[in-house]
């Protein structure tokens, strides 16, 4: 188990922690990893026969057995045998897959132990351990940054697909993809401490009654009603014909009996199967029969935007260019100052929508992104061979080092009220720049996005994210995602009531989203 990570006294200044610490830390905190149950396979089968449903068919075996029809008892109870073992070897294929996939997508991290960088299973991480963070890496737990700097995709946790500069002191979440930059860090949380095992705990606990067991209680409910008014009728009636106790108590078993579909509950599975099949040819894999007809008969929808409405990559949306510029030469001078290559998403928006370096200028030298400055800069020589530098970067950070217009300002500020993020590109001579333009960068929707919102807003279903207010608003115009202008601040979980009435949310923490189901 994971505890409080401030009761963990800092390893020695570049020696890390020693095995045998990292070991009692082990044991002390458990996996880097978050909480699995794993059952038997005899309890899980078991657990089909304990479901509410198999009790119906195991009470109608009763009753059979009780009236003496040994023969519809065994129909019943190979109907039961069948339903079960049909869901249980379905879901055990899809558990199976799903730790082939896991153990194949193990996340591997550096961390200092014994004053040596090693190569260790995430899982291995604890508390108090020193790893390194690189380009390309997942951060493997929640982490202090203690030197370097990066820029982080924190996408897969909070949904935006911005990325975030950190440097020295900057917590940071497992979970977040490196984007950029080299930085050391100090393990804070491990497992179902960190921000990312909190979430996944809130998933795995977040537990409703199957909409197939209350499709089929419904069932059993009609049933019951109607066959327990002509029970009484029976009843009553043979009382009248001052029938023998002996007599009248078949009668009312068979008339209980009749409650029972013994047969509903194994074509549920069968088609319930059937249907898993054909989604996991599409690539969906269900790990439960009954979650296929719990997404069908789902009534609120809580987005994950990014990846899932927008594409997960950003783009220019759009060029504002200055007095002697057009947007050609403001993407041209902003290719000069993007890398070749590389995984930063800002230089890969900026390579997508670049257009030919303006005429005559030649690249003498490139630097890459500066955390400290906010920018990139790149040196190039004219026509006339003059050396004339441009940087691109943060508009606050681009407009104090050039010559800025209040009409640049006003345009990026209307920009960023529009939920985009907005970029400088600046040009001249050292110490004598002007700003050339402002480039806007959004995450762009998925061309299937607007259909696949008015279609759910067709249904009825209210759509909720966890976006900042701004994003939202952006997301909304792209998709055609409809909102109330109706905010609510949360006070306490009572609020969760008035949530219900809303159509849409923004900034919402995944404990939140489950208060608002």
């Amino acid at each position: 188990m994971a505890g409080n990570p401030a009761v963990i006294s800092s390893p020695q200044k570049d020696i890390g922690l020693s095995t045998q610490e990292a070991n009692r830390r082990l044991q002390t905190f458990g996996p880097n990893s978050a909480i699995d149950v794993e059952e038997s396979t005899w309890r899980l089968l078991w657990a089909k026969f304990l479901a509410p449903i198999p009790c119906l068919l195991e009470g109608a075996i009763v009753l059979q057995i009780i009236l003496g029809e040994y023969i519809e008892a065994s129909l019943i109870a190979v109907l039961l045998i069948f339903n079960a073992t049909l869901g249980f070897f379905q879901e055990s294929r899809a558990r199976a897959t799903l730790e082939a996939l896991r153990k194949r997508l193990a996340l591997k991290t550096t961390a200092l132990r014994d004053g040596a960088w090693t190569i260790l299973s995430a899982e291995k991480l604890v508390p108090g351990d020193i790893i390194k963070l690189s380009l390309g890496s997942v951060v493997a737990a929640d982490v202090r940054l203690k030197s370097g700097s990066v820029l982080l995709d924190q996408s897969m946790l909070t949904g935006e697909s911005l990325p975030v500069e950190a440097g020295p002191g900057h917590d940071t979440y497992a979970g977040a993809l490196i984007r950029r930059g080299e930085a050391v860090a100090e393990v804070t949380a491990t497992g179902h401490a960190t921000k990312f095992g909190k979430t996944a705990e809130l998933v795995r606990t977040a537990h409703n009654a199957s909409s197939q067991q209350q499709a089929i209680f419904r069932v059993v409910l009609y049933l019951a009603i109607t066959n327990g008014i002509f029970a009484v009728a029976l009843i009553g009636y043979s009382i009248f014909l001052k029938l023998s106790v002996e007599e009248i108590l078949p009668l009312g078993l068979i008339a209980v009996l009749a409650s029972v579909p013994v047969a509903l509950p194994a074509t549920f599975t069968l088609a319930a199967a059937n249907s898993a099949q054909k989604l996991a040819k599409t690539g969906v894999l269900p790990t439960r029969l009954s979650a296929v007809d719990e997404a069908a008969t789902m009534n609120v929808l809580c987005v994950d935007k990014t990846g899932t409405l927008t594409q997960n990559e950003l783009a220019i949306a759009k060029v504002v260019p200055f007095d002697g510029y057009d947007e050609n030469s403001v993407l041209g001078l902003a290719r000069l100052a993007s890398s070749d290559g590389g995984l930063d998403p800002i230089d890969a928006a900026v390579r997508g929508s670049a257009r030919p370096a303006p005429a005559g200028l030649r690249l003498e030298r490139f630097t890459p992104f500066d955390p400290n400055t906010k920018m990139a800069q790149a040196m190039v020589l004219d026509s006339s061979g003059s050396q004339r530098t441009i940087i691109k970067g943060a508009f606050s950070y681009v407009a104090k080092a050039s010559r800025c217009t209040p009409l640049a300002t006003s345009e990026a500020s209307k920009l960023e009220n529009q939920g985009l993020r907005v970029l400088g590109v600046a040009e001249g001579p050292p110490g004598n720049m002007r700003l050339a333009g402002l480039l806007a960068l959004s995450d762009p929707p998925r061309p299937d996005a607007r259909e696949c919102v008015r279609t759910l807003q067709q249904m009825g279903h209210p759509c909720r994210d966890g976006d900042r207010r701004r994003t939202r608003n952006r997301c909304n115009s792209c998709t055609g995602r409809r909102t109330r202008r109706k905010s609510l601040r949360w006070k306490n979980d009572t609020g969760s009531d008035r949530a219900r009435r809303l159509r849409s949310f923004c900034w919402l923490s995944p404990g939140r989203q489950v208060h608002t189901r």
